[in-house]
């Protein structure tokens, strides 16, 4: 049996205390995912730490759009390292790419020099980057302790193959961790397939509103939709990965 990691990608403390209880390994701590991860809160970084009892990695992406930060957003970021260092945080989630889409290799050392001796973990960003393979011995001399990647695809799914040669080209200097609409159906297929050890999803679903209908009275405009995570699907998730 294949010594596995799970992560599970968390916005709210309900989705860490599900990770606690679900049995997750990790917990990625972000806000924002509608814009595909931002940078929690203050109170957000210490309510997972506090409570949910496990190795919190926070994501630190100052904004949405692109992965080339002005001078000011890397020293947003150098600061938020500071910060969650002291709150107790096994570990950052970033990213720096340079205007051609490849790796910056000074800045992300810079911040793996500052956020030790927390993990890095050099999130997606890569799959944006012009060449993979390139961008992996890249990551792996910016010092960074890990990669997560959907295989430059829409989706792990899509990327599997191009992961089980990302796996193969790490050959154990670095982890690549599959992650990027990671779903229950695909896992055990996919952990075959890649021959991966570490996977990442948030395993979110959309919860139903209660809020009751007043026919004739105009209702308020709609602030977006709440998402819930069960335990039952971060059990199934681990055994099925754990059992492939």
């Amino acid at each position: 049996m294949r010594n596995i990691i799970f992560e599970l990608c968390a916005e709210t403390i309900d989705a860490c205390l599900s990770a606690k209880e679900g049995g997750a390994h990790r917990i990625e701590l972000c806000s924002g995912l509608s814009e595909g991860g931002l940078t929690p809160s203050h109170g957000m970084v210490r309510a997972a730490i506090e409570r949910s009892g496990l190795a919190v990695h926070v994501l630190l992406r100052p904004r949405g759009g692109s992965f080339e930060y002005t001078r000011s957003e890397i020293a947003v970021m150098r600061e938020d390292i500071k910060h969650v260092k002291q709150l107790g945080a096994a570990g950052v989630v970033l990213g720096l790419l340079r205007p051609d889409g490849s790796v910056d290799v000074e800045g992300i050392g810079e911040l793996v020099q500052l956020a030790h001796p927390m993990k890095v973990t050099f999130h997606r960003a890569f799959d944006v980057t012009p060449s993979l393979s390139q961008a992996l011995e890249d990551v792996i001399t910016t010092g960074c302790d890990r990669v997560l990647t959907s295989g430059g695809q829409r989706d792990v799914v899509a990327g599997a193959a191009c992961l089980a040669e990302l796996v193969a080209q790490a050959n154990h200097r670095i982890t690549v961790a599959v992650g990027g609409g990671l779903r229950l159906k695909d896992a055990a297929s996919l952990a075959r397939v890649t021959g991966a050890a570490h996977f990442h999803g948030s395993l979110r679903h959309k919860l139903t509103s209660t809020r009751p209908s007043h026919e004739g009275v105009d209702q308020p405009r709609s602030f977006g939709a709440r998402y819930g995570v069960d335990t039952d699907d971060i059990r199934s998730i681990i055994h099925q990965l754990e059992h492939a």
